[in-house]
């Protein structure tokens, strides 16, 4: 059976917004990036939400709170209340409760989004391992985070303090560039104390339960910029998902993709929320979309055609998938994303 970008009849001839009652929406890559909207953002979820979507946040940054982050959306034209943003420090914090007594104290190690989620769960934060907290919670603190707040952790965790962290992506989409982002961080502590955290964010179920609690959603569709936390969360969680290009993943590591890591859905940016997706279908030993085949020829994948160029990516997805199997395709796409102007 081939694997692909997969095309369904409820949502491939509807509008994805209409065919989902949610869209679950990453921030950093694909609403924003260093704080600054990313192209078409705004106008496609304002036609979105107008078109009856429910619109929900939902960011492994644990560094700002709901309020900040809505005010900022806000700001940037999209509107949003602190209720429509769910964070991996509201999952991480839910997660310590869950193994803490109620008013414990737990040493903070990122910034104020940790702490008024440690808050709300009715948990004290404090500064210092000398403190006495029950457990270090970690996340993303920004580029000033001290490096003495890493050594905080260390000790406390030395002595046995159980440790969690919000998430653990490695890099962050800023407006220079790609920056280390909270599992860099986690790195650090994970070396100084060769110890293991409890993670709360995607791809994990903690954060998938904090979004249900929160959203309600029953068509929710998870949209996207990575493969390794949004993608495979929501494949985790049993939800379809749309990939777009406007962060960290790239097409070429599309192509490469392990079957957790593959999206529903692959588009530009979010304007494919305001459209249903192209098919994607078998022909003469290769896959079709829109003007485009594509096929594996030897160990070289193959595109010709015309049209969109996203087309010829899908349909590259399923000649590139199918090849791997329950694998990671390791053919080189280079001359095939070449052909497509990608």
């Amino acid at each position: 059976m081939s694997q692909q970008i997969r095309t369904r009849p409820d949502a491939s001839a509807r509008v994805l917004g209409e065919a989902y009652d949610t869209a679950l929406l990453d921030l950093d890559g694909v609403v924003y990036a260093g704080g600054e909207a990313i192209v078409h953002a705004v106008d496609a979820l304002g036609a979105a939400r107008d078109g009856g979507m429910h619109l929900a946040y939902v960011t492994n940054n644990a560094l700002r709170t709901p309020d900040a982050v809505a005010q900022h959306l806000t700001e940037l034209g999209v509107l949003a209340e602190a209720a429509d943003v769910i964070t991996s420090a509201q999952a991480v914090a839910r997660l310590i409760a869950d193994q803490v007594p109620a008013g414990a104290r737990v040493l903070v190690i990122g910034g104020e989004g940790l702490r008024v989620a440690l808050r709300e769960r009715g948990l004290e934060p404090v500064e210092s391992a000398d403190d006495d907290p029950v457990a270090v919670a970690q996340g993303y603190g920004g580029p000033d985070l001290p490096w003495s707040r890493f050594a905080e952790a260390s000790y406390a965790i030395a002595r046995g303090v159980p440790w969690f962290a919000s998430n653990t992506d490695l890099t962050i989409p800023s407006a220079r560039g790609i920056a280390p982002g909270n599992g860099a961080a986690v790195e650090v502590v994970r070396i100084a104390t060769g110890a293991e955290p409890q993670v709360a964010g995607k791809p994990l179920p903690p954060m998938h339960r904090e979004t249900v609690l929160r959203t309600g959603a029953e068509r929710p569709l998870v949209v996207g910029d990575r493969l390794d936390t949004d993608i495979e969360g929501a494949n985790a969680g049993g939800v379809d998902s749309l990939l777009v290009l406007t962060g960290v993943t790239d097409a070429a590591l599309l192509l490469g993709a392990e079957p957790k890591c593959r999206p529903t859905y692959v588009d530009a940016d979010l304007r494919g929320l305001l459209t249903g997706q192209p098919e994607v279908a078998e022909a003469d030993g290769g896959f079709t979309c829109g003007g485009w085949t594509a096929s594996v020829q030897g160990d070289v994948l193959f595109v010709d055609g015309d049209g969109d160029a996203l087309d010829g990516l899908r349909a590259l997805c399923a000649a590139a998938w199918t090849h791997a199997g329950d694998g990671a395709c390791a053919l080189d796409p280079a001359k095939a994303l070449d052909r497509l102007g990608l």
